[in-house]
This record gives structure tokens, sequence and C-alpha cells, in this order.
């Protein structure tokens, strides 16, 4: 899962990454601005919304309304949510402010498209956008009312949560703060489609494990997994009984492999999961290790001397 290059949460804070030079190239870059909507039409494909009917959906990290643009041409009404003023100012340079809804902590406003014009033409920047926009962070909550939601989508947004960038920051209960108050958002029996590139098998459970925790239900959804560039993860979240789990896309659509893997609520027997494990080997290490990282406590990173037995001293 770990990618080659530096990965763009590693070198700070979201708000500040996505300045204005990266906010630039979601509106000019084609290439970027085709795989942005084409990633919202996969999510939009699996939340399974009834046809014909037009949905009031939630977009977490929503940038420059690329996904929410797709969600407005199928139809839909939709809020969009970002952590970066710079993302959302290159659509929004002029608007009406409003308050936020009961709960916020921090009152920015809500801006809405409909009472904004650009003034950007070098942006090209002329097609119109439906949609509200929040200026918020989504790891201190979702402000709105419970059941205001019918789905919601997010594009490669979830994994900025699993890094720390203040010593006050836990990405565990960042991202349980998150998965609660969205759990609460949506309305019983929607779905949650969360588009992310996790960096290592470790963060994946992280994020599964405090969703499980705040209510949910689901599984990951692998699309292209034997692809190295086309490989893209959607965590699906369920916000009332569980049901089918959709099956990834693949080079081979006549391949019967399964696509995704699922998480649920049960527990192993912590007995049964020791069983045969001989106390300080490395096996035995290594998996006191593994469980204190779902606990979302700070681990040594495993080496090829772990678990290896010293020699006495003189």
């Amino acid at each position: 899962m770990a990618s080659r290059r530096r990965r763009p949460e590693h070198g700070g804070p979201p708000e500040l990454f996505y300045d204005e030079n990266e906010a630039r190239k979601y509106v000019r870059n084609s290439r970027m601005i085709d795989i942005q909507t084409r990633m919202a039409g996969r999510a939009l494909e699996l939340l399974y919304l009834p046809e014909n009917k037009p949905c009031y959906l939630l977009d977490i990290g929503c940038g420059t309304g690329l996904s929410g643009s797709y969600l407005s041409d199928e139809g839909h009404y939709w809020v969009g949510l970002d952590i970066s003023p710079a993302m959302l100012g290159k659509y929004v340079l002029f608007g009406t402010r409003v308050d936020y809804p009961d709960g916020c902590r921090e009152a920015t406003g809500i801006v809405s498209f409909s009472d904004c014009f650009f003034s950007n033409v070098d942006e090209a920047v002329d097609r119109e956008i439906e949609g509200d926009l929040l200026l918020g962070d989504m790891g201190q909550g979702i402000p709105f009312k419970p059941g205001t939601f019918d789905g919601c989508i997010s594009i490669s947004a979830v994994q900025w949560l699993c890094n720390a960038n203040k010593k006050s920051e836990n990405p565990a209960k960042r991202l349980y703060c998150f998965f609660a108050s969205l759990f609460s958002v949506l309305v019983r029996g929607s779905r949650a489609v969360l588009q992310l590139y996790p960096e290592n098998s470790e963060q994946l459970e992280l994020i599964t494990t405090q969703a499980t925790k705040a209510g949910f239900s689901g599984g990951m959804v692998v699309d292209y997994p034997n692809s190295a560039k086309a490989k893209k993860f959607y965590l699906c979240l369920f916000s009332g009984p569980s049901t089918f789990i959709p099956e990834g896309l693949s080079e081979n659509q006549d391949e019967d492999e399964p696509r995704e893997s699922v998480f649920t609520n049960e527990r192993v027997p912590f007995r049964m999961s020791r069983r045969g494990m001989v106390r300080k080997s490395r096996a035995w290490v290594l998996e006191k290790k593994e469980r204190h990282r779902r606990q979302g406590r700070e681990v040594r990173p495993d080496t090829q001397y772990t678990g290896r037995k010293r020699k006495p001293r003189f």
C-alpha cells in the first residue's frame, strides 16, 4: 500500500499543504480532474441510492468541488466540508456567509454557491456548481443534526486523520470523533463510501477499528487489486443493518476471486488467538506489538531484530 514517493500527509497539516498552487492543479489539470470525477462516480455507485430520486449527500474533503459537481450532474443535492480555505476559495471568491449549525465550536460560516460569482476567468471556471460549503476540520466532528443526510462520499481525505500534526492530536480519537459524528448525521440504513489511500495495513486497521467502534458495519472494497497505479480502496460503511458488500472492479470481470475484506464486531477469544505461541518468542512479540497498535499506542516499527534473543553479558 505504501508509495515510494513522499506522502502529502507527512509534509504537514492539510490546510497548509493544499495552498493556492495545489488548488490551481485541481482546476487546470485535466488528468487530475478526470481521476477525481471517476472516483466520485465510483463512490456514488457504491452508495446504491434509489434511482430517479434526488438525495441530500455529504461530501467530506470536497476541495474545489469536483466530486460535488458530479453529484449535481446526477441530480443530487450536497454539502461539502473541507479544511483548506484555498481549496474552497478557488471557486468561492465572494459569497454570502451564514452561521454554522448549532453545536459547532468554530463558527467560521457556510458559503452557498448560489449566492456567489466567479471572478477569475484565467482559471476557466465557467461551469455552474451547486452546493453548500463548510470550512471545518472533520477530525473535530461533523456539525449537523442527526439524520440529516441520505449518504456520504469522501475522496482522498480520511487518511489525513491518521497523522498527528500537534502534540495534542491523537489519530485514534480524531478518527472516532469523525466516525461517531458521521454515524449520527446519516439517516439510518444509509451508506457512506470513503475513498482513501492507506499507507499500510496498520493504518487501514486503525481506520476500520474506529469505524466499527462508532457503530458502523461494512467492509473494504478494492478496485483493480493487481494494478500498481489503478488500485483504489473504498471503505463502504453501513449505518443500519449489514447488507451485502459490493465486489471490487478488476481487469478481468470473469474472475470469481473475492475483491473485498470484511470487518465485523465479532471478537476472537484471546486464548484461542495466542494458542501455540511461546512466550517471548518472535511471534509472541509481533502479536503483542500488533495488539498495541490496534489500541492506538505508540509502537516501534518491526525490524529484523524484533524478538531476537540477545547474548548474555559477561
